[in-house]
């Protein structure tokens, strides 16, 4: 077991050792990171903050979280889609999240994309699901090591790819790597983490649920 990638929980476990001694952060690990969504809305709003927290740390963004979902009426795709100038303006008046032009335009113009994707295949969890990989913990055979932390897989890239071939802003490889992380498309929480083998057997009953 390496140490550096683990400590030790209340109850005599372990967990990822990144969320630290950061209580909301020690709660998002064991509560919401890796577990996997189906979630239109769900992913849709993760997929934005992801975009929000480039440059920043996700702590960061975690903290200003409610603020956001309260300044984007809960990342309601057919709401958010219809916002004007004068919403933006608001947004980029509101210190509650961050004020970044052109991270605000990419989330309207995300809900947009996610509403005609919706159109044309059902879904937009469908559409995310296929790229990820049926294999233990979501981890292609190119992975050298299994159990390490990476920014960028071929599947993020194939998805960012797409995303950005159907308008979609802010969706790089390592955007979309952090965002198939937190949402359960792949499972890269530590072996012997507490929560790992749970996450797991979520992911595994979306995949076979989607027939993927």
């Amino acid at each position: 077991m390496n140490s550096n990638r683990l400590l030790p929980t209340d109850d005599g476990g372990f967990r990822c050792s990144w969320p630290g001694g950061d209580h909301p952060y020690i709660q998002y690990h064991d509560d919401e990171w890796g577990r996997p969504v189906t979630d239109d809305q769900k992913l849709y709003e993760k997929l934005c903050l992801e975009g929000f927290q480039s440059g920043l740390s996700w702590l960061t963004i975690l903290r200003k979280r409610e603020n956001f979902r309260q300044a984007f009426t809960q990342f309601n795709l057919e709401t958010v889609a219809r916002f004007s100038e004068s919403d933006i303006d608001n947004l980029m008046a509101n210190a509650g999240i961050v004020r970044h032009r052109g991270k605000i335009e990419a989330a309207i113009n995300n809900a947009r994309c996610a509403l005609a994707m919706c159109d044309e295949q059902g879904s937009i969890s469908r559409f995310f699901w296929s790229f990820a990989v049926d294999a233990p913990y979501g981890h292609n055979n190119d992975r050298v090591d299994a159990d390490s932390m990476v920014a960028t897989s071929a599947e993020s890239t194939a998805l960012s790819k797409e995303l950005k071939k159907r308008g979609w802003k802010f969706v790089g490889p390592t955007t979309v790597y952090s965002f198939m992380q937190s949402m359960g498309l792949v499972n890269d929480h530590f072996e012997n983490c507490h929560v790992r083998d749970e996450c797991e057997k979520s992911r595994v009953n979306v995949m076979k649920s989607l027939r993927i």
